[in-house]
């Protein structure tokens, strides 16, 4: 989480989506230094969000698709939780309400 909390990480990942892409390419695009680059990717890779590969003289940085899919089942499930609490709250309130208007209903009839 804390790999994908900083805007420049975002921005690279998001550029590496389109194409894997060496140091150099992304540093173009991005208005911090190569050396800030290679930090941001060695912090990326660390999360195993992103894997690089020799090619010639340059490393190659794409996005780690295993590691995606780690942080996507990660959130699937924050969500998932997170919805269906909300839902059994709503519902809690929503017979409540139910329930106490049934009784004031019933109060009125009866006297």
């Amino acid at each position: 989480m804390d790999a994908v909390g900083d805007g420049t990480r975002r921005a690279i990942l998001e550029r590496l989506l389109e194409h894997p892409s060496a140091v150099g390419e992304l540093a173009a695009g991005l208005p911090v230094s190569r050396p800030a680059v290679s930090q941001h990717l060695r912090v990326l890779k660390q999360a195993r969000l992103v894997t690089d590969r020799q090619v010639g003289t340059r490393r190659i940085y794409a996005v780690d698709p295993q590691g995606v899919r780690e942080v996507r089942a990660y959130w699937e499930r924050f969500w998932s939780q997170a919805l269906a609490h909300f839902k059994a709250v709503a519902d809690t309130e929503a017979e409540q309400r139910a329930g106490s208007g049934h009784e004031e209903k019933s109060d009125g009839d009866g006297g």
